[in-house]
């Protein structure tokens, strides 16, 4: 099988990373609104099966380097994509909590398995000097998948059902896209890399202060994600149709916070990370303060879009120098933590909305992110020996570049690896 461009292997992740993040995973938040109506749940209800994605996502990322070791980066994708199928069908005919907490558990098995694999066939078929390009233009797929939920909302006002299996069709193409344009790639690692050295107790350090830090973002997040929408329709009394400019314009700023993380790595990592963390917080409150004014409710979700996307950036970041060499554990690490983070938050959210109602639970969770943001002084940035580094070893490709070493400790030019075809495969 022939090589594909960097580019274009770009733009199939980020088409995959779209269906299977945007889609599958973080639209559900938009149509918490109509199917709360529709179901007739309680907001503790949904904040536990807002959970459950999260938690599957958790528990198939331990796992999916392994997976995509023994199956391949083709079938895994291909894997993953079905996964996304399923729960979008699911979810699309269900009748009350159980089916629509099989739906979205299903829908976070999709997003444990594609960025592995992914991750994967990139090691093996993309240059390494286009790393960071590429990465990024494959993240940027979880905002562009935010956005094409948008047009579902406003135009099938109060039919969520056919809005799901709207995405269903989306997601069956996307099963047809993986299995003829990803190659099947099974080694994860180059074969000329020099094996990892051992993590020492320093890094282990390190490693624990970015988990916390990950996890107490994800935590704070997870009020927004599950019941930001929800607040504006019942709280600040606006229709569904305008509901869903908040994931519009969460989803265009997204997009922006590759370029803010990749700064922050050149610059001050402690001191973005608090100022993201206080653009997260803020757009909790204004939210909350404001739910009836929709162009301060939009605005507060591209305060969150521009903020959530710009941190888990940096965490990526953050995870692959603290872990070189070793391409199954350092990407994934900090986004475990995140999950865990809205998996315990978003059941807690729900229970302080039934008691406290919307705009007191917001409150709290926007005062916990301001405690965690006066701390961001102790997050794992660049150590002492390292205050001193060159521009051009910073950011998201310098990242990349040092994530695997030869044996003389130099970046590999190149990522060698044969690729390992399927039988019948032309």
């Amino acid at each position: 099988m022939a090589q594909i461009s960097g580019m274009r292997f770009a733009l199939i992740g980020a088409i995959l990373i779209a269906i299977s993040f945007g889609l599958a995973r973080f639209a559900f938040g938009l149509f918490i609104p109509q199917i709360r109506d529709d179901l007739g749940m309680s907001a503790n209800t949904i904040g536990i099966i807002a959970a459950l994605p999260l938690i599957s996502f958790v528990i198939v990322s331990l796992v999916a380097p392994l997976v995509t070791k023994y199956f391949g980066a083709r079938n895994t994708t291909v894997l993953s994509a079905s996964f996304s199928v399923l729960g979008l069908a699911i979810i699309s005919q269900a009748t009350g909590p159980i089916s629509l907490g099989i739906g979205v558990f299903a829908c976070g098995i999709c997003t444990g398995l594609m960025m592995p694999a992914l991750t994967s066939a990139m090691q093996a078929l993309v240059d390494r000097s286009i790393h960071g390009r590429v990465s990024s233009v494959m993240n940027a797929g979880t905002s562009v998948g935010v956005v094409l939920s948008v047009p579902a909302v406003i135009f099938l006002v109060g039919a969520w059902r056919y809005a799901y299996l709207s995405f269903t069709l989306i997601a069956i193409l996307g099963v047809v896209l993986a299995w003829y344009l990803i190659p099947s790639i099974s080694r994860l690692t180059p074969a000329n890399a020099a094996p990892p050295p051992k993590i020492t107790v320093r890094q282990w350090w390190r490693l624990l202060k970015l988990a916390l830090f990950a996890f107490a973002m994800g935590f704070i997040a997870s009020a927004y994600w599950t019941f930001a929408p929800d607040l504006a329709t019942n709280l600040g009394s606006l229709s569904s149709s305008q509901s869903g400019w908040l994931w519009l314009a969460l989803g265009i700023a997204g997009l922006g916070g590759a370029i803010v993380s990749d700064l922050a790595d050149r610059n001050n990592p402690a001191i973005t990370h608090s100022l993201m963390l206080m653009m997260l917080t803020t757009s909790l409150t204004l939210l909350a303060a404001s739910p009836s004014q929709v162009y301060l409710a939009v605005f507060s979700a591209f305060i969150f879009g521009l903020s959530y996307m710009s941190l888990t950036g940096l965490y990526l970041m953050t995870g692959i120098r603290l872990l070189p060499g070793r391409v199954s554990m350092g990407p994934v690490l900090p986004f475990l933590a995140c999950a865990l983070g809205q998996a315990a938050g978003a059941p807690l959210v729900g229970v302080l909305v039934g008691e406290l109602g919307y705009a007191e639970s917001f409150s709290i969770f926007a005062a916990v992110g301001i405690v965690i943001a006066l701390i961001s002084p102790f997050y794992p940035g660049h150590s002492e020996e390292e205050t001193g580094i060159p521009e051009d070893e910073t950011g998201l490709q310098a990242a990349f570049d040092y994530q695997l070493q030869d044996e003389e400790g130099e970046p590999l030019e190149t990522a060698s690896i044969e690729q390992e075809d399927n039988k019948g495969e032309s």
